[in-house]
């Protein structure tokens, strides 16, 4: 499967995960979240920026309660719980912004 971003197709696995990660930029994030029928705002881009510091630092993508967990740790408890991250991400905090940071999908998904 393929994502067109700038007139460049990218390689995603049948999930839509990009299969080589040094294809993401800001771009192919707006793009996956406009085909989810989301805008990219400060508070989503605070979350895919966070993954993506996780990712660096433990070469894996967090599971939905570690995420949660994390969050609240970094940014807040307002910010660190299930609903505030669903509220951005409906399709599932950890598998849909690992999507749009460009990560694998994240271990315990389905």
């Amino acid at each position: 499967m393929t994502i067109e971003v700038n007139g460049k197709l990218l390689e995603t696995d049948e999930d839509g995960y990009l299969t080589n990660l040094s294809d993401w930029s800001t771009d192919v994030a707006t793009e996956m979240a406009k085909q989810d029928g989301i805008t990219l705002t400060d508070n989503h881009w605070e979350v895919v920026n966070f993954l993506k510091e996780y990712y660096s630092e433990y070469q894996i993508a967090p599971a939905v309660r570690v995420l949660t967990k994390a969050i609240g740790k970094k940014l807040g408890a307002e910010k660190g719980n299930s609903k505030y991250l669903y509220d951005l991400f409906p399709l599932g905090p950890a598998k849909q912004a690992c999507r749009y940071a460009g990560l694998p999908k994240p271990t315990g998904c389905v």
